[in-house]
């Protein structure tokens, strides 16, 4: 795949407290290495990966497979630079929100997240994955499997326990959040919520973006 040549920019944001592993995460993800010595992020910064994405067709065949270039925003935890992370909410179709295992005040916040997305992202149902991360650090462990996905079940969205360090379940999580958003896209009749620059003149459809946004319409 050439630099390019892709037929969908799909932007995914990485947020949560200060210290749960997002920088770790999304390194993981696009360069499969771990580096312990990252500094905390300071305001916004993201990385970018090609794939393939191929859908499943009604008959249960693969599709010819869709080229994706994303975009994944790593944004900081911190308090101070709430404001400025909320701002990258609405032109993120996706989110990855992280906590960490051996932290439950990092847990507790997850609620905190949710309500920031809820009124700050493209709708007030997006797509998001959650992933309770460092799951590598058993011996340190705070919060119980079952307490995450009562939450998670909480808020209909899927959970994955997740290790920066080792690679555990990173490609998993952000595969699904994928398959997430190419499935609303492709389901939804209105397109004004996807981003402009999403889909690419090459692409398999061009949404239809001459009407404003509206945030209710993208309950699909």
């Amino acid at each position: 795949m050439s630099d390019g040549e892709y037929d969908y920019l799909i932007k995914f944001l990485a947020l949560g407290d200060s210290g749960v592993g997002k920088t770790s995460f999304l390194y993981q993800y696009t360069d499969s290495k771990f580096n312990s010595k990252f500094i905390t992020t300071v305001g916004i910064d993201f990385r970018e990966k090609r794939v393939l994405y191929k859908s499943p067709g009604p008959d249960g065949t693969s599709s010819k497979g869709q080229k994706i270039h994303m975009q994944l925003w790593d944004t900081a935890g911190q308090e101070r630079f709430r404001s400025l992370t909320t701002a990258f909410f609405r032109d993120a179709m996706g989110f990855l929100l992280l906590f960490d295992l051996t932290n439950e005040q990092s847990f507790l916040n997850v609620r905190h997240w949710m309500s920031q997305l809820q009124i700050h992202a493209y709708c007030e149902n997006p797509d998001i994955v959650l992933c309770g991360n460092k799951c590598d650090l058993s011996d340190q462990r705070m919060i119980s499997e079952n307490q995450a996905r009562e939450l998670a079940e909480k808020y209909g969205i899927p959970y994955f326990e997740t290790s920066a360090a080792n690679g555990d379940n990173v490609s998993q999580a952000v595969e699904v959040l994928l398959d997430l958003i190419m499935k609303r896209m492709e389901r939804c009749v209105d397109k004004s919520w996807i981003p402009d620059g999403t889909v690419r003149a090459n692409g398999p459809f061009t949404p239809d973006l001459s009407e404003g946004s509206d945030r209710s319409r993208c309950a699909c």
